[in-house]
Protein backbone atom coordinates (compact mmCIF):
# COMPACT_ATOMS: atom_id res chain seq x y z
CA UNK A 1 0.00 0.00 0.00
CA UNK A 2 1.45 3.55 -0.79
CA UNK A 3 0.92 6.06 1.81
CA UNK A 4 0.51 9.93 0.97
CA UNK A 5 3.41 10.17 2.43
CA UNK A 6 5.14 8.31 -0.15
CA UNK A 7 2.60 9.47 -3.00
CA UNK A 8 4.39 13.12 -1.73
CA UNK A 9 7.58 11.88 -3.14
CA UNK A 10 6.86 10.51 -6.42
CA UNK A 11 8.03 12.41 -9.22
CA UNK A 12 8.07 10.50 -12.31
CA UNK A 13 4.64 8.58 -12.92
CA UNK A 14 5.10 5.66 -15.90
CA UNK A 15 2.40 3.85 -17.80
CA UNK A 16 2.05 0.97 -19.96
CA UNK A 17 0.79 1.64 -22.78
CA UNK A 18 -2.02 -0.87 -24.43
CA UNK A 19 -3.95 -2.19 -22.59
CA UNK A 20 -3.98 0.81 -20.18
CA UNK A 21 -4.11 3.65 -22.11
CA UNK A 22 -4.95 1.89 -25.50
CA UNK A 23 -8.06 -0.44 -25.97
CA UNK A 24 -5.74 -2.88 -27.67
CA UNK A 25 -8.59 -5.64 -26.75
CA UNK A 26 -10.55 -3.92 -29.48
CA UNK A 27 -7.58 -3.40 -31.64
CA UNK A 28 -6.78 -7.06 -31.83
CA UNK A 29 -9.97 -8.88 -32.69
CA UNK A 30 -10.69 -5.75 -35.15
CA UNK A 31 -7.85 -7.53 -36.90
CA UNK A 32 -8.07 -11.23 -36.03
CA UNK A 33 -11.76 -11.28 -36.59
CA UNK A 34 -12.13 -11.51 -40.31
CA UNK A 35 -9.75 -13.64 -40.38
CA UNK A 36 -11.64 -16.52 -39.12
CA UNK A 37 -14.89 -15.05 -40.37
CA UNK A 38 -13.49 -15.18 -43.40
CA UNK A 39 -12.75 -19.24 -43.34
CA UNK A 40 -16.27 -19.90 -41.50
CA UNK A 41 -14.27 -20.25 -37.76
CA UNK A 42 -16.07 -19.69 -34.97
CA UNK A 43 -14.23 -18.52 -32.13
CA UNK A 44 -15.12 -16.21 -29.37
CA UNK A 45 -13.56 -12.90 -28.43
CA UNK A 46 -12.61 -14.32 -25.22
CA UNK A 47 -10.67 -16.85 -26.59
CA UNK A 48 -8.76 -14.85 -29.29
CA UNK A 49 -7.54 -12.93 -26.98
CA UNK A 50 -6.08 -15.83 -24.70
CA UNK A 51 -4.92 -16.98 -28.11
CA UNK A 52 -2.83 -13.94 -28.34
CA UNK A 53 -1.99 -13.43 -25.05
CA UNK A 54 -0.23 -16.84 -25.19
CA UNK A 55 1.45 -16.69 -28.31
CA UNK A 56 2.41 -13.31 -27.70
CA UNK A 57 4.35 -14.27 -24.10
CA UNK A 58 5.81 -17.51 -25.97
CA UNK A 59 7.54 -15.32 -28.79
CA UNK A 60 8.60 -12.58 -26.55
CA UNK A 61 10.67 -15.01 -24.30
CA UNK A 62 12.50 -16.26 -26.92
CA UNK A 63 15.73 -14.37 -28.46
CA UNK A 64 14.28 -10.29 -29.21
CA UNK A 65 12.80 -9.81 -32.41
CA UNK A 66 11.36 -6.24 -33.56
CA UNK A 67 7.73 -5.94 -32.64
CA UNK A 68 6.51 -5.83 -35.82
CA UNK A 69 8.13 -9.44 -36.17
CA UNK A 70 6.52 -10.78 -33.33
CA UNK A 71 2.67 -9.44 -34.24
CA UNK A 72 3.47 -11.32 -37.47
CA UNK A 73 4.56 -14.70 -35.91
CA UNK A 74 1.78 -13.96 -33.26
CA UNK A 75 -0.67 -14.64 -36.56
CA UNK A 76 1.29 -17.08 -38.23
CA UNK A 77 0.21 -19.20 -34.44
CA UNK A 78 -3.22 -17.92 -34.75
CA UNK A 79 -3.06 -20.02 -37.96
CA UNK A 80 -1.72 -23.15 -36.67
CA UNK A 81 -4.00 -23.29 -33.71
CA UNK A 82 -7.03 -22.58 -36.04
CA UNK A 83 -5.81 -24.84 -39.15
CA UNK A 84 -5.18 -22.12 -42.17
CA UNK A 85 -2.66 -19.90 -43.46
CA UNK A 86 -2.45 -16.79 -43.27
CA UNK A 87 -1.94 -14.42 -46.45
CA UNK A 88 1.25 -11.96 -46.19
CA UNK A 89 -1.49 -8.97 -46.19
CA UNK A 90 -2.83 -11.05 -42.69
CA UNK A 91 0.61 -11.34 -41.52
CA UNK A 92 1.05 -7.79 -41.34
CA UNK A 93 -2.37 -6.45 -40.12
CA UNK A 94 -1.94 -6.17 -36.72
CA UNK A 95 1.19 -3.94 -37.66
CA UNK A 96 -0.63 -1.70 -39.65
CA UNK A 97 -3.90 -1.09 -37.65
CA UNK A 98 -1.88 -0.65 -34.10
CA UNK A 99 -1.14 2.88 -34.35
CA UNK A 100 -4.38 3.59 -35.01
CA UNK A 101 -5.99 1.99 -32.06
CA UNK A 102 -8.19 3.80 -29.96
CA UNK A 103 -7.24 5.22 -26.65
CA UNK A 104 -10.18 4.54 -24.06
CA UNK A 105 -12.52 7.53 -23.44
CA UNK A 106 -10.87 8.69 -20.50
CA UNK A 107 -7.11 8.46 -21.36
CA UNK A 108 -6.02 11.78 -22.84
CA UNK A 109 -8.34 13.89 -20.37
CA UNK A 110 -6.39 11.57 -17.73
CA UNK A 111 -3.36 12.06 -18.88
CA UNK A 112 -3.48 15.88 -19.42
CA UNK A 113 -4.15 16.31 -15.71
CA UNK A 114 -1.88 14.02 -14.70
CA UNK A 115 0.97 16.00 -16.67
CA UNK A 116 0.09 19.08 -14.10
CA UNK A 117 1.37 16.90 -11.29
CA UNK A 118 4.18 14.29 -12.44
CA UNK A 119 6.56 14.25 -15.31
CA UNK A 120 4.82 11.57 -17.43
CA UNK A 121 7.14 8.27 -19.04
CA UNK A 122 5.19 5.54 -21.30
CA UNK A 123 7.21 1.67 -20.94
CA UNK A 124 5.74 -0.05 -23.80
CA UNK A 125 6.90 -3.45 -25.37
CA UNK A 126 6.08 -1.57 -28.75
CA UNK A 127 8.98 -0.67 -31.38
CA UNK A 128 9.36 3.14 -31.42
CA UNK A 129 8.21 3.60 -34.79
CA UNK A 130 4.79 2.03 -34.13
CA UNK A 131 4.16 4.31 -31.04
CA UNK A 132 4.37 7.40 -33.09
CA UNK A 133 1.09 6.87 -34.19
CA UNK A 134 -0.58 5.82 -30.85
CA UNK A 135 1.53 9.29 -29.22
CA UNK A 136 -0.30 11.49 -31.72
CA UNK A 137 -3.82 10.10 -30.39
CA UNK A 138 -2.47 10.10 -26.74
CA UNK A 139 -1.73 13.93 -26.91
CA UNK A 140 2.25 13.47 -26.86
CA UNK A 141 2.63 14.25 -23.17
CA UNK A 142 5.73 11.85 -22.28
CA UNK A 143 8.60 12.92 -21.10
CA UNK A 144 10.11 9.44 -21.79
CA UNK A 145 9.23 7.21 -24.54
CA UNK A 146 10.92 3.83 -23.67
CA UNK A 147 9.98 0.87 -26.08
CA UNK A 148 11.07 -2.38 -26.64
CA UNK A 149 13.57 -1.68 -29.73
CA UNK A 150 15.84 0.88 -27.01
CA UNK A 151 16.25 -1.76 -24.26
CA UNK A 152 16.41 -5.22 -26.67
CA UNK A 153 13.89 -6.70 -24.21
CA UNK A 154 10.04 -7.32 -23.29
CA UNK A 155 8.60 -6.16 -20.25
CA UNK A 156 8.02 -9.94 -18.66
CA UNK A 157 11.72 -9.09 -17.70
CA UNK A 158 12.66 -6.59 -14.84
CA UNK A 159 15.37 -5.87 -17.27
CA UNK A 160 13.09 -2.94 -19.16
CA UNK A 161 12.13 -1.14 -16.32
CA UNK A 162 15.97 -1.39 -15.20
CA UNK A 163 17.03 0.38 -18.23
CA UNK A 164 13.42 2.65 -17.81
CA UNK A 165 14.84 3.91 -15.00
CA UNK A 166 18.51 4.93 -16.14
CA UNK A 167 17.05 6.68 -18.84
CA UNK A 168 14.66 8.54 -16.40
CA UNK A 169 17.37 9.27 -14.01
CA UNK A 170 14.90 9.16 -10.89
CA UNK A 171 15.22 6.14 -7.91
CA UNK A 172 12.52 3.54 -7.64
CA UNK A 173 11.15 5.48 -4.68
CA UNK A 174 10.57 8.82 -6.84
CA UNK A 175 8.71 6.53 -9.57
CA UNK A 176 5.38 5.21 -9.64
CA UNK A 177 3.98 2.85 -12.46
CA UNK A 178 1.03 2.17 -13.48
CA UNK A 179 -0.44 -1.00 -15.77
CA UNK A 180 -3.57 -3.12 -16.56
CA UNK A 181 -1.47 -5.98 -17.22
CA UNK A 182 -0.04 -8.14 -13.65
CA UNK A 183 2.32 -9.99 -15.89
CA UNK A 184 3.79 -7.60 -18.17
CA UNK A 185 3.88 -4.52 -15.70
CA UNK A 186 2.75 -5.05 -12.04
CA UNK A 187 5.42 -8.43 -11.30
CA UNK A 188 8.48 -7.51 -13.52
CA UNK A 189 8.40 -4.08 -11.78
CA UNK A 190 7.66 -5.05 -8.48
CA UNK A 191 10.78 -7.24 -9.26
CA UNK A 192 12.58 -3.94 -9.19
CA UNK A 193 11.10 -2.40 -6.28
CA UNK A 194 9.03 -0.25 -8.02
CA UNK A 195 5.62 0.86 -6.61
CA UNK A 196 2.77 0.27 -8.97
CA UNK A 197 -1.10 0.71 -9.66
CA UNK A 198 -2.82 -1.59 -11.49
CA UNK A 199 -5.25 0.02 -13.96
CA UNK A 200 -7.86 -3.27 -13.34
CA UNK A 201 -9.82 -2.14 -16.26
CA UNK A 202 -13.35 -4.21 -17.66
CA UNK A 203 -11.98 -7.06 -20.09
CA UNK A 204 -13.18 -10.23 -22.06
CA UNK A 205 -11.02 -11.93 -20.04
CA UNK A 206 -11.82 -10.54 -16.81
CA UNK A 207 -8.76 -9.56 -14.18
CA UNK A 208 -6.24 -11.13 -16.91
CA UNK A 209 -6.48 -9.17 -19.68
CA UNK A 210 -4.43 -10.09 -22.91
CA UNK A 211 -1.90 -11.48 -20.74
CA UNK A 212 -0.59 -14.84 -19.08
CA UNK A 213 -2.35 -15.59 -15.52
CA UNK A 214 0.65 -13.90 -13.11
CA UNK A 215 0.82 -13.91 -9.23
CA UNK A 216 1.38 -10.27 -7.56
CA UNK A 217 -0.53 -7.72 -5.78
CA UNK A 218 0.08 -3.65 -7.03
CA UNK A 219 0.20 -1.36 -4.16
CA UNK A 220 -3.12 0.30 -5.35
CA UNK A 221 -5.89 -1.11 -7.78
CA UNK A 222 -8.33 1.67 -9.83
CA UNK A 223 -10.92 0.54 -12.55
CA UNK A 224 -9.87 3.36 -14.86
CA UNK A 225 -7.69 6.55 -15.22
CA UNK A 226 -10.19 8.72 -14.21
CA UNK A 227 -10.04 6.99 -10.66
CA UNK A 228 -6.63 7.48 -11.14
CA UNK A 229 -6.45 11.38 -11.57
CA UNK A 230 -8.94 11.29 -8.57
CA UNK A 231 -6.40 9.53 -6.34
CA UNK A 232 -3.46 11.09 -6.99
CA UNK A 233 -4.67 14.79 -7.74
CA UNK A 234 -7.75 14.79 -6.23
CA UNK A 235 -7.71 19.07 -6.51
CA UNK A 236 -8.46 18.06 -10.55
CA UNK A 237 -10.49 15.11 -10.58
CA UNK A 238 -13.59 16.99 -12.38
CA UNK A 239 -12.98 14.65 -15.69
CA UNK A 240 -14.57 14.50 -18.89
CA UNK A 241 -15.24 11.51 -21.19
CA UNK A 242 -13.09 12.98 -24.77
Amino acid sequence: MITEEQLREIEVLSFDCYGTLIDWETGILDAWRPMAAARHIEVSDAKLLEIYADLEATVERGPYKSYRQVLSAVTDGLGGQLYFVPTPAERGQLAVSLPLWKPFPDTVTALQKLSKRFKLAVISNVDSELFAGTEAALGSPFEWRITADQVKAYKLSAWTFAKAAKIIGRPASRMLHAAQSVYHDIAPAQGLGLPTIRVNRPSRRPNVGVAPWAEAKADLEVPDLKTLVEVLCPASSSLKST
